[in-house]
């Protein structure tokens, strides 16, 4: 499987910390202060590559869009294709539309 164990307590206790949050404007905060803005855009980069790998975008329009290295989205897509945390997601957000 390519998912990897990442667990420690750290993390553990870093997941507590941001489920603890109660809205988006909270998260905000938390990541900026949590992050570099250099991570953050990266992992808003990922997330965009993986709306448009998920919405079956070629390779080089997603690249094109994104501005992401062919390493980046090919990662994102061996998430998507063996991951379980971009699926679960993408289907919540579906699950919200639908229901709206």
């Amino acid at each position: 499987m390519y998912k990897k164990n990442v667990a420690n307590s750290d993390l553990e206790e870093l997941f507590t910390a941001i489920i603890s949050l109660e809205n988006q404007q909270e998260y905000k905060a938390f990541f900026e202060d949590l992050c570099t803005v250099e991570e953050i855009k990266a992992m808003a980069q990922r997330w965009h590559v993986a709306r448009l790998l998920e919405e079956k975008s070629k390779y080089l329009d997603v690249q094109k869009l994104t501005g992401a290295s062919s390493t980046t989205i090919s990662r994102v897509k061996k998430c998507l294709e063996y991951g379980e945390g971009y699926a679960l997601v993408f289907k919540k957000m579906k699950k919200e539309i639908d229901n709206n």
